[in-house]
């Protein structure tokens, strides 16, 4: 009891001096201040904003199975090499029935405990959609004002419409695997579009060369020109303008091979990314992201508060009234939207 009222004691003021100095500990509890959304976490959140805008935000997604957390341990241990300090974000999917999730890439990336210069979190979905918990960009601006140099995000294992992470990150990954299914699955549009840099990971195994083939015809097909990422939500529609960039210095979408597992090809995947870091930069591509991405922030916040208010303005039994109302067939779901709405 002691301890706990201790933790509570911790007012927002000194969490934001935590997380600005890098103290682990101070940096863990605001996460989880903005994980569960306590009544602090806007307040800390706003303080630290300014301090923000400086790390390399780096997505990583693909299929199950595809060896992605493998993958990331092994690039945050060849970043640790060159001598820069990594976030780390590992989302993991909740149960529709218990709400309950297991945070298996604590497990899996148990090797990186101990190390000073990495800091990794496991969240779960807690039922949003994209790949993404709502919070993960909260944890995200949380690493990068304390100052990582690299943050990783590695979304769960995703389909073709769950392309989020291409709203949050600076460059994305999509990680394929061969052996997983008919090839042309993988040339279906959706998440392959969102990659900046296409990787075939276990390419010790059979099929690699077929996959490969499969993938690179679809960046021919494409002409491989640069993603074009345009953010229309719910709630707003935001094209930013686009960086002045010629047919010559479009940035080109690359098949890289990786075995995650004994790493080989990891070091030469970081350097890719490090060069696509240079091109955001050099070509002016890197102020059109962060635009779509504070674009895609900004929707996020207005939802959250939106239906935060919503819910406070309608009480349960009214709610429970209109569903058994609508049961009946007494009136029709969009009726009832409607006076409710008004009501609000």
């Amino acid at each position: 009891m002691i301890e706990l009222a201790k933790r509570r004691a911790i007012s927002a003021e000194a969490l934001v001096q935590g997380v600005l100095t890098g103290n682990r500990l101070l940096l863990a509890r605001a996460i989880s201040a903005a994980e569960n959304e306590h009544a602090d976490a806007h307040a800390i959140l706003r303080a630290v904003f300014p301090h923000t805008g400086h790390a390399h935000i780096i997505g990583i997604t693909g299929a199950p199975g595809t060896g992605k957390s493998t993958l990331v341990t092994m690039l945050a241990q060849q970043y640790r090499a060159a001598g820069l300090t990594v976030g780390i974000v590992a989302i993991d999917p909740t149960s529709p029935f218990t709400g309950g999730a297991l945070l298996g890439d604590r497990v899996r990336m148990r090797v990186l405990s101990g190390d000073s210069g990495i800091f990794m979190r496991s969240m779960a979905t807690r039922g949003s959609l994209g790949g993404l918990s709502k919070t993960t960009n909260d944890v995200v601006t949380l690493l990068d004002a304390a100052g990582f140099d690299r943050i990783l995000v590695e979304t769960v294992g995703v389909g073709q419409a769950e392309v989020d992470i291409a709203s949050l990150a600076h460059t994305t990954l999509v990680i394929e695997a061969p052996g997983l299914g008919d090839e042309v699955q993988a040339i279906k549009a959706g998440i392959l579009e969102i990659a900046d840099i296409l990787v075939v990971n276990k390419a010790d195994r059979p099929g690699v060369d077929k996959t490969v083939k499969a993938l690179e015809m679809m960046l021919e097909t494409e002409g491989s020109q640069t993603r074009q990422i345009r953010h229309h939500g719910q709630l707003l529609t935001v094209q930013a303008p686009p960086a002045v960039v010629t047919q010559a210095d479009r940035w080109q979408v690359t098949v890289m091979k990786t075995v995650a597992a004994s790493g080989d090809g990891i070091e030469e995947l970081r350097q890719q990314i490090e060069a696509h870091n240079v091109w955001l930069h050099t070509s002016g591509e890197i102020k059109v992201r962060e635009q779509l991405r504070i674009a895609h922030t900004l929707e996020n916040i207005m939802r959250a508060e939106l239906n935060r208010r919503i819910k406070a303005s309608l009480p349960l039994a009214r709610l429970n009234g209109m569903v058994e109302i609508i049961s009946q067939r007494a009136s029709d779901p969009y009726t009832v939207a409607d006076t409710l709405l008004a009501e609000i």
